[in-house]
């Protein structure tokens, strides 16, 4: 139950809980999008988000801030101190998809709009290599339908346009 709160990043480590049934962040406006991890709660049923909040959703249509391009290697990066307005978040050590380390191999990090629960969510995706990120499903119907960096995109037409 995250009503009402003031919390600007959901952290990836919710993907541990696999037991969580219901996720109520409503009237968190400064939440506008969540990590793809929150996927690996199987038992989630129920949620409730403030969706004009979120990025891309199909009233408004807040744009998806611009990703970083992928570094070849993550040499010179500490992926656990980073700036969370460049990456969207302040530590990445394990890829979202396969829940392997982040290697030396890269960051590619990817927004994708899927159903979570009851609601559409914008998830950061966090890969770590170009087949992990080959490996994620089409986005929802009515939304971007493959994963994307975000600036200026199409989104599809909805019925509120």
């Amino acid at each position: 139950m995250l009503y009402g709160s003031n919390l600007v990043r959901i952290p990836p480590e919710i993907g541990a809980m696999t037991n969580l049934e219901e996720f109520t962040p409503y009237t968190s406006y400064r939440l506008h999008w969540f990590p793809y991890e929150i996927t690996r709660c199987r038992k989630l049923a129920r949620s409730t988000a403030s969706t004009r909040a979120l990025f891309g959703n199909y009233k408004l249509r807040p744009p998806f801030p611009r990703l970083q391009p992928s570094p070849d290697s993550v040499t010179d990066l500490d992926p656990g101190n980073l700036d969370p307005r460049r990456w969207g978040t302040t530590a990445v050590h394990r890829c979202s998809i396969c829940d392997l380390p982040i290697g030396q191999a890269g960051l590619h990090q990817m927004w994708i709009s899927l159903r979570v629960a009851t609601d559409v969510l914008p998830l950061l995706v966090n890969a770590c290599s170009s087949a992990c990120a080959a490996a994620l499903p089409s986005g929802a119907r009515d939304y971007i339908p493959t994963p994307h960096t975000g600036g200026r995109v199409d989104q599809p037409p909805s019925e509120w346009d």
